[in-house]
């Protein structure tokens, strides 16, 4: 089983009891903004084994009666098609998807928010579709000198120039597919807006990373740091929070940068700030469950090194840029790690090297133990691997063949003759298809694919780059893969 490293009820618990006290410390209408991923959120289960993916949307469905939710989206995203690399999807397409999944678990979503807008055709062609859909859009607008120049933001020519979103709850919750977005920009637009209209409104943030009350340098942090290098953020010591409270507290440049522009906007509207920092402005209570120090420290170092082929891979597909390629590699220095601290990294390199440049793949299960395997005429290595390892782990030896040659054949003959296809071995999914067949009636298949399970958690790495379907399968058994930036020959 995955160590544990982070009290998952407990933080249910406590984040839902201090997201209510900060509601109530404003009266008519508070603007939340969501920072990461409302659900989903593997960065954050893979990082605090033990988080859930939908941990905060379970304790935001407590409120999901007076709550209201928007959707940001960047026209800059929209324009370069911005992926999200977890799910493979563009960003235009996941707005569509989180609509629908807040609205099956009781959420209004109010509308849509197009920001950094300044006349793209293909935002133009975006916000139509949505309206089409019957989703309400609106343009926010980029605004010369943000954050810096205060004068103009805070002015009709700045935020009040912005599309009013009109909403009817009390809580509204601004979230969007990745960072980058815009949504704090949306929140403090609004509270402008609210403001000229007569309406008292407020500002929190519920944000997961930076932790705040974890150290600078902390590999939870820098997992962080390693997630959104493509967006070059940095984590930093909160100035303002250690003039105001002479205590170190975690955050990051970008809202670092905006505090200024929020307490002067704070200080417009009600006179006063009701921060001192922009820690301050935070709800996380994450820090506080951490419940094994050490079994973070190491999921988050793995998750280092993961981001890091990502975006070699993203580099060798043309996606991506040798600044975030390098900004891993110094923050593979903070962690005092390199790609080699990955053992299943080591060991797919060592069996391809071993088998004369065979592409290889290993994986390092649960209890330690690093299992490895190799491309053959009938299946492929990603194949081989899954079959090697639930043999080990249901105690089967190595030399029984699970599937029999004579079974694998027809399926290759079906890609290749009748399917026209030019890869006759098979790929992860017609492995699991084919073990299911045979274990009705035989007892070795049977045992091998109930221990798919407890492939969750586990770190794999592949000598080639995978194929979609491949990805596919990986990622819905909880097996966080990498592989090299080298192409299927």
């Amino acid at each position: 089983m995955v160590k544990v490293g982070f009290d998952n009820d407990k933080y249910l618990r406590i984040q839902s009891e201090h997201i209510k006290e900060r509601i109530a410390q404003f009266g008519n209408k508070l603007y939340l903004e969501l920072g990461g991923k409302l659900f989903d959120d593997y960065h954050a289960s893979r990082v605090l084994p033990g988080f859930l993916p939908d941990s905060k949307l379970r304790m935001l469905q407590q409120l999901s009666d007076k709550a209201e939710i928007v959707i940001v989206i960047s026209a800059k995203d929209i324009e370069r098609n911005k992926v999200r690399q977890d799910l493979g999807i563009t960003y235009d397409e996941d707005v569509l998807r989180l609509r629908t999944e807040f609205q099956n678990r009781g959420f209004l979503v109010g509308s849509v928010v197009i920001t950094h807008y300044n006349g793209q055709a293909s935002a133009d062609a975006y916000r139509q579709r949505l309206e089409r859909l019957g989703i309400k859009a609106y343009y926010h607008y980029t605004i010369e000198g943000y954050p810096n120049n205060v004068a103009l933001i805070d002015s009709d020519e700045g935020f009040g120039k912005n599309d009013y979103v009109e909403t009817e709850r009390p809580l509204v919750i601004v979230t969007a597919p990745g960072p980058g977005s815009g949504k704090m920009a949306v929140c403090l637009s609004q509270l402008y807006n609210e403001h000229k209209r007569g309406i008292e409104a407020g500002y929190a943030k519920f944000e997961t990373f930076p932790v705040w009350n974890l150290p600078l340098k902390h590999a939870v942090n820098i997992a962080y740091e390693a997630a959104t290098a493509d967006i070059l953020d940095v984590n930093m010591i909160d100035p303002f929070h250690f003039d105001a409270y002479d205590k170190v507290a975690i955050n990051y440049n970008r809202d670092i940068e905006i505090f200024p522009v929020l307490n002067a906007l704070f200080e417009g509207i009600s006179g006063e700030s009701p921060y001192k920092s922009p820690t301050d402005m935070g709800v996380n209570m994450v820090g506080f469950c951490v419940c094994d120090d050490a079994a973070c420290e190491e999921a988050s170092k793995q998750e280092i090194i993961r981001r890091y082929y990502t975006a070699l891979n993203k580099m060798a597909n043309g996606a991506g840029n040798e600044h975030e390629v390098n900004k891993i590699q110094l923050l593979f220095k903070q962690a005092k790690i390199t790609p080699e601290y990955r053992k299943c990294t080591v060991a797919a390199k060592a069996r391809r090297e071993a088998e004369g440049g065979v592409i290889s793949s290993a994986i390092e299960l649960n209890d330690g133990t690093v299992i490895t395997a190799s491309s053959s005429v009938l299946l492929g290595t990603c194949a081989s691997l899954l079959l090697n390892a639930a043999k080990h782990l249901a105690g089967i030896d190595h030399s029984v063949k699970l599937i029999p040659q004579d079974f694998i054949e027809p399926i290759q003959k079906t890609k290749t003759v009748y399917l026209g296809g030019n890869n006759p071995r098979l790929h992860t999914d017609e492995v699991l298809v084919a073990l299911s067949v045979l274990s009705k009636q035989d007892d070795n298949c049977r045992r091998a694919l109930e221990q798919l399970p407890n492939l969750r958690g586990c770190q794999a790495h592949s000598t080639v780059m995978l194929g979609e379907v491949d990805q596919k399968i990986f990622h819905k058994l909880g097996v966080d893969i990498t592989w090299e930036p080298v192409k299927k020959k």
